[in-house]
């Protein structure tokens, strides 16, 4: 295994800072946020679409690949690389993750960032059995969403899953606790997680690079004692999991605090810190700011295919708007403006609003083809923005561009 992480430059005002990972030969120049190909393909695009984008990493998600179609049948297939037909760093994560969302979660509505009260309410009554796994100190025993057949996953066949996928980013096995358990649990979830570490530690494949994960829910001790055990060992890189608070703006800012927390403990590390399922624009700033460098999630594509396209300061784009218009909605029937000034996507250079808003409604394939391409072509320009602004020292003055309320 053949892994560095080399800084290249820092904001004199902040932990903001751009690096260059490279895991054998292929580079990832940072800050950047990992498109999402769950089951190793993004939805309505080609690998050639991923290559016009000139995407540098993927993610690809371990507990459904190993259901579907089953990570032995894709090592037989020559590994994620190839059946991808994508040559850069393909991340994976470790499956624990699942554990949260079809457990607890999918009982009580919960995501990442948000509690929804409704979503709960309505779930509890039509899920009778109320979750789908079972966690305890050996691992999780849980139900495959394809066919409902019975699997257990720990840390050792996390390992053992990543190795045949053949990716060359590996998360550690951990457990992300609902941020509603109590402190009691969330201690007892640690431990457990620490464990499960070493235990990745101790069993991954020598030639991919594991990212050790730092837990603790919303609490200080918890989540610096986990910042301190993952940076006492010798992993490659460093991510930041769990759910952090117990309602969407609340947890916003329970986020922030989590990583001002960590800061100062993580200020003399060098290795890449990596923000698992984090990238709305807003947050992308903020945990920058903080010093993250790698990002990953499904938000950039699964809107796109709903019909909200993102747009920038130019074109009105705020925080209240989300960075994002609707495009089917009928304000843009007859919007003769470009989709976004400053894109030069696919679908920006041959459709205005009005156009768009048309395709989106009479070709739905074509649409979230374009859109996808958008969305990411978008974000990723947006991540070059920031690592530019990085090296010139003007990345306070750009934050407040995209952030000014």
């Amino acid at each position: 295994m053949a892994f560095s992480f080399k800084i290249k430059a820092k904001d004199k005002n902040s932990q903001a800072r751009v690096g260059i990972i490279k895991i054998k030969n292929h580079i990832l120049e940072t800050p950047y946020l990992i498109p999402v190909a769950t089951r190793a393909f993004i939805i309505s695009l080609t690998p050639k679409d991923i290559k016009q984008l000139k995407a540098q990493a993927l993610l690809a998600n371990t507990y459904h690949l190993h259901l579907k179609p089953g990570d032995k049948i894709i090592k037989k297939k020559g590994g994620l690389h190839k059946i991808m037909q994508f040559p850069g760093i393909i991340f994976t994560d470790s499956g624990g993750f699942q554990a949260f969302s079809l457990g607890d979660a999918k009982s009580l509505g919960l995501t990442k960032l948000t509690t929804n009260k409704e979503l709960a309410k309505h779930r509890k009554k039509q899920n009778k059995d109320k979750s789908l796994v079972k966690i305890t100190n050996k691992g999780v025993l849980f139900k495959s969403i394809y066919d409902n057949s019975s699997h257990f996953l720990n840390a050792r066949k996390s390992m053992q899953i990543q190795s045949n996928l053949g990716s060359d980013a590996i998360m550690a096995f951990d457990e992300c606790p609902p941020a509603n358990k109590p402190l009691s649990y969330q201690k007892q979830s640690l431990k457990r997680t620490n464990n499960w570490a070493l235990q990745s530690l101790k069993y991954k494949n020598k030639k991919q690079s594991l990212y050790g994960i730092i837990q603790g829910g919303k609490y200080k001790s918890l989540r610096q004692e986990s910042a301190k055990f993952i940076l006492s060992k010798p992993f490659e890189g460093i991510a930041i999991g769990g759910s952090f608070g117990d309602s969407y703006g609340d947890s916003k800012k329970a986020m922030l605090k989590v990583l001002d927390w960590l800061g100062p403990i993580w200020k003399n590390d060098e290795r890449p810190r990596h923000m698992l399922g984090i990238g709305w624009i807003d947050d992308i700033f903020q945990c920058v700011e903080r010093g993250i460098d790698t990002f990953d999630c499904v938000h950039m594509t699964r809107i796109a295919r709903h019909g909200n396209l993102f747009i920038s300061p130019e074109s009105e784009g705020n925080i209240k708007n989300k960075f994002g218009i609707k495009i089917k909605s009928g304000k843009f029937k007859n919007d003769k403006s470009k989709i976004d000034k400053t894109c030069n996507c696919q679908l920006c250079k041959s459709y205005n609003r009005a156009q768009a808003n048309h395709l989106a409604k009479t070709n739905k394939f074509k649409f979230g083809h374009l859109a996808t391409i958008h969305n990411i072509s978008f974000m990723l320009n947006l991540m070059k923005q920031i690592r530019e602004s990085i090296k010139q020292g003007n990345f306070q003055q750009l934050k407040r561009k995209w952030l000014r309320r």
